[in-house]
């Protein structure tokens, strides 16, 4: 991981950064999985949990960002932008060098958490699980149950079930060492950091 280049959002008037980051995540997630020897590591340096910065009123909606920066080995990070990933997303994005990280920066755990926010999902398991009916099954999961994350997330289509789904994000806080391990198919890691620049 130590290198890097950033792919800035450029503004349309047509779509939203979510819109866009979404689209550009869920590019970047087909492309790590048609070449899985690319071992990349994603960080979003803009995105804000929904939690509000001193200068924003309580309430402030997680955000994203419009800037999506991927770490790797130089080679790594190259043969991922000779690809043809970003067709339909030129107009979209703007994308850097690829540079050395700083050496001194800070490292940070970047992953994906998981929230039981699908009330529907919950009871089709407790049906199968536990043979319940459907009636059953919603008054042990009512949809107050739905839980959700204050984390910035994007949103995503499954391409195995056609389903779409929420991915939130969790950048953490600083690590005191770098810390080694791998990254899945969408630049996440449960234990590999990235640079925090």
């Amino acid at each position: 991981m130590n290198h890097y280049l950033d792919l800035h959002l450029l503004p349309d008037p047509e779509f939203s950064a979510a819109q866009l980051m979404s689209a550009l995540f869920a590019k970047l997630h087909r492309a790590l999985v048609a070449q899985p020897a690319l071992h990349i590591g994603i960080s979003l340096p803009q995105a804000r949990a929904g939690q509000p910065p001193a200068d924003q009123q309580p309430g402030a909606q997680p955000y994203l960002g419009q800037h999506l920066r991927l770490h790797g080995q130089a080679d790594a990070l190259a043969t991922l932008m000779a690809l043809p990933w970003l067709s339909g997303m030129r107009d979209h994005v703007n994308p850097g060098p690829i540079v050395p990280a700083p050496a001194n920066a800070p490292h940070r755990l970047v992953r994906r958490v998981q929230a039981d926010s699908n009330p529907e999902r919950l009871r089709r398991r407790l049906c199968k699980r536990h043979t319940l009916s459907e009636e059953e099954a919603r008054q042990r999961i009512p949809n107050r149950a739905a839980r959700h994350l204050d984390l910035p997330y994007v949103q995503l289509r499954s391409q195995s079930t056609g389903q779409h789904f929420l991915l939130f994000i969790d950048q953490g806080d600083n690590l005191p060492e770098p810390r080694p391990g791998g990254f899945n198919r969408y630049g996440l890691s449960q234990g590999g950091s990235v640079p925090w620049f």
